[in-house]
């Protein structure tokens, strides 16, 4: 590891902070990429005039955020860094591609279902009419990143499982001509079941932490086109909010 890493001994901020922070921002930036190993903690520790014990903190401390990983007889792996999604109206598939995170898709339902009593009214159907239910496992870089589960009223686009796994759904959506306006969105957390765990390659298995969305979306005159709801990887995904002073 070539990185150009100092710490400053006169400042307040702890010393773990200051190497995690710049360990950190090698890793969003590039200078440390996916797959490469962080070195010897004893090496770095020595090159630093750190404590083993501080540089431990530091690498802890971003194996913590999902961004390094120790993995036996290896050593501390870079991992890739968390996706930081706005809370917009937008797409995770083009989401993750603008993040250059190389979305893919594995389409596991593709069907029609009667619609429950949360879809109906969410839709704005009635109770056990039929809606179409896609469910799919969104990966980037190979690694799944989140489970999604969509409900859409019958015939309002060909919902196609080869374009459902090339692209995302709002895409398919725009593309039919459907103009998206706007949506009604909450977020939550919760923990995992064994089957959501082992879905998502948690390795805490049953009780890992998870991020919930829901969400409905409305087009351009007011109609519920879509109802979904998501569940995210903490270690991978977090939601942004940008918060205005009221005056």
């Amino acid at each position: 590891m070539s990185l150009d890493l100092r710490v400053d001994r006169s400042s307040p901020v702890p010393l773990y902070f200051q190497l995690s922070q710049q360990l950190e921002a090698a890793i969003e930036h590039g200078a440390l990429t996916p797959g490469s190993l962080l070195g010897n903690e004893i090496e770095l520790a020595a090159r630093l005039g750190l404590s083993r014990p501080t540089v431990r903190q530091a690498i802890q401390s971003l194996v913590d955020k999902g961004l390094l990983v120790r993995r036996r007889g290896v050593g501390t792996q870079v991992v890739h860094s968390q996706v930081k999604r706005p809370l917009e109206l937008s797409s995770l598939y083009d989401d993750l591609e603008a993040a250059g995170q190389r979305p893919a898709t594995k389409v596991l339902v593709n069907t029609v279902v009667p619609a429950s009593a949360e879809v109906a009214a969410a839709l704005g159907v009635e109770e056990g009419s039929d809606v179409h239910r896609v469910e799919r496992l969104r990966l980037a870089h190979g690694e799944p990143m989140a489970y999604l589960c969509n409900y859409l009223p019958p015939g309002l686009i060909d919902l196609d499982t080869e374009q459902l796994e090339t692209t995302g759904l709002y895409r398919l959506m725009r593309a039919a001509g459907i103009t998206l306006h706007s949506a009604r969105q909450s977020i939550g957390a919760r923990a995992a079941s064994a089957a959501e765990a082992e879905r998502l390659g948690e390795d805490e298995g049953e009780g890992a932490p998870l991020l919930t969305m829901q969400r409905t979306t409305f087009d351009d005159t007011g109609r519920a086109v879509e109802f979904g709801t998501h569940t995210y990887r903490p270690s991978r995904y977090s939601f942004e909010f940008q918060l205005l002073v009221r005056s």
